[in-house]
């Protein structure tokens, strides 16, 4: 009897067990948003141009190929080499494919047809004959090996012309790109014949699969070398991330290590950032029409106009990928912005004197800057919000220097502006700037299009709220809840004692509002302070939304930061937080 009692409680544990195992797999491969990436579309026959290698490079790699991507018209003139333009190679991953590259070589093409061939990247891609190399090791030094001479065949395609480039940029997918950051520990390579390294979902940590001392070892020897060479690798890296669609490889993976000597490195998820703001999978994140095309405005900026190629000063490299992967201020890029602006012309000068601001800009025949006098809201309040729902790139927000009602010059705050999908914002800390006599706000004269401008001052405690998220095993049977009562348009939900991986939660979001004659769009952004995989939920008041709320980086020990959902909301409407612990989603967290 006591042995037959004794087997049916091992059975129940196995079983519990089984069932635990089986709701974590369930959250990793179904428990994600739906894929939200555009499909890249080619306008032309996509053409993939075999580049003839050296007799005795193609006897030693008889089983790897280099191809340049073209079409239509491009494709026909560039069969007669050398070439012109600016080299891109990509490099395929685990069972990749060379033509995966279409989809970003497409997006370049028809980029360049817009500035009439002004400049042009010339797209390469090596056919690594789709070798398993997440699954066997043998071949990664022979794939790194083969690359070093094709960046080298690459570059002797453009000998003779005028700007020809010295160095080539690299997009590596997954293992693709462990291979381009493998070429630094050849022996013979040098380090400036790549002048910038974009990897997307590269699992540059550690192996998804250590399955044989091959792959261990490739791990060991890039990584060791990376590290102890940090004070001389100059690279500018950026690592993109897929997020939670991607489980195939788990995005705190590809955060390139923080090492101290080497500033040159960033790492992202693709839910980041701007103007992409969606999760991929493993393989959308190479045809994800989102994120290819921040990517090829980040190239394009990255052009120096005197030598044509990629431009060589490291600074302006990590400001680009700044501008267009971390935080985007509603602007084109300018190496060198003016920060003072001339506000001249025929214009309106309205003073606005209240605490709270919305105007509604509908076929506005006249310039108009309001102004907004600061001395008398230093005195109650901390901050200033504004925010504008027309997305162009031109100046907007500008702070006046010892001004009684207006001025000829004011200092350009457009640049501190953060773009969010449907609004550009800017909260500034009165403090900061205690120069400034006056906010000013501008609204051109427009025509057929109507956007709203909103500001408002406020205290900061007033805006700050904070949430302590529920026990890890309160299974989701008891929650914590907080209620925004006042009108504002910006609140900061402080999420306290979140910020390990096995931690996951729901948040729920209701919001009721009154006298809507319209839509009204909030946004609810996730921001973690501590790396850059922030997330954005997009919600149509009144509604219930429902947020995950989990982590690909753990919070660092010596880390003080909050995370925090920051909210976007309407003064029309009161919204109600909620979260809870979410038991299925900890089991994901875990088996992931």
């Amino acid at each position: 009897m006591f042995l037959h009692s004794v087997n049916l409680w091992n059975l129940a544990f196995y079983a519990l067990m089984v069932f635990m195992a089986t709701l974590g797999l369930w959250d990793v491969f179904f428990g994600f948003e739906e894929n939200k990436c555009s499909m890249s579309y080619m306008f032309e026959y996509p053409e993939y141009q075999k580049i003839e290698l050296p007799k005795k490079l193609a006897k030693r790699y008889p089983a790897y190929e280099l191809y340049l991507y073209g079409e239509g018209s491009y494709a026909e003139e560039h069969k007669s080499l050398p070439l012109t333009g600016i080299p891109v190679l990509f490099l395929p991953g685990n069972a990749g494919s060379y033509k995966q590259v279409r989809s970003i070589g497409s997006i370049a093409l028809r980029k360049a047809e817009d500035i009439d061939f002004k400049y042009h990247f010339d797209f390469f891609s090596v056919n690594f004959n789709e070798e398993l190399v997440a699954l066997y090791g043998g071949s990664l030094q022979k794939q790194t090996k083969f690359v070093h001479e094709c960046i080298k065949t690459i570059l002797k395609l453009y000998k003779g012309q005028e700007f020809a480039p010295k160095s080539v940029a690299i997009i590596g997918h997954s293992m693709g790109g462990l291979v381009a950051r493998a070429l630094l520990t050849l022996k013979n390579f040098k380090q400036d014949l790549i002048n910038l390294l974009i990897t997307q979902a590269t699992p540059h940590v550690a192996p998804v699969m250590p399955l044989d001392r091959f792959i261990t070892d490739f791990y060991m020897t890039v990584n060791n070398y990376w590290i102890l060479n940090a004070r001389h690798i100059n690279l500018t890296t950026l690592s993109v991330a897929g997020g939670f669609r991607d489980y195939q490889v788990r995005s705190g993976l590809t955060f390139l290590p923080k090492l101290s000597h080497h500033t040159s490195a960033l790492s992202v998820v693709s839910s980041a950032v701007p103007k992409t703001w969606v999760s991929t999978d493993h393989l959308s994140i190479v045809w994800c029409k989102q994120l290819q095309l921040t990517t090829i405005r980040a190239f394009f900026d990255l052009i120096d106009a005197d030598t044509k190629q990629i431009t060589q000063n490291p600074k302006k490299k990590l400001s680009v990928l700044n501008h267009h992967f971390i935080r985007h201020p509603a602007k084109h890029f300018e190496e060198n912005p003016a920060i003072i602006s001339d506000l001249t012309g025929t214009s309106m000068w309205v003073p606005v004197k209240v605490s709270k601001w919305t105007y509604v800009a509908y076929n506005e025949s006249d310039k108009i800057y309001f102004t907004f006098p600061l001395a008398n809201h230093r005195k109650i309040y901390t901050h200033v919000y504004c925010q504008s729902t027309m997305l162009d790139t031109n100046s907007w927000i500008f702070g006046c220097i010892n001004s009684t009602s207006m001025c000829r010059q004011g200092v350009d705050l457009s640049w501190k502006a953060e773009l969010l999908p449907t609004i550009k914002s800017l909260t500034l800390r009165l403090q900061d700037y205690p120069s400034l006599s006056h906010l000013v706000v501008y609204v051109p004269s427009i025509h057929g299009s109507k956007f709203v401008v909103d500001c408002e001052f406020f205290k900061k405690e007033t805006r700050s709220i904070q949430l302590p998220v529920t026990h890890l095993f309160s299974f989701g049977l008891s929650s914590r809840k907080v209620i925004l009562n006042t009108s504002g348009l910006f609140y900061n939900i402080e999420l306290l004692n979140f910020g390990q991986i096995y931690q996951a939660f729901k948040i729920n979001v209701v919001s009721k509002c009154s006298s809507v004659k319209e839509e009204i769009t909030s946004i609810y952004k996730l921001h973690i302070p501590w790396s850059y995989e922030d997330s954005l939920t997009i919600a149509q008041a009144p509604s219930s939304t429902e947020i995950s709320l989990k982590l690909h980086i753990a919070q660092p020990e010596n880390d003080s930061h909050v995370a925090l959902l920051k909210m976007y909301t309407s003064s029309d409407c009161q919204y109600e937080v909620t979260v809870k612990t979410s038991f299925s989603q900890i089991l994901g967290q875990v088996i992931a």
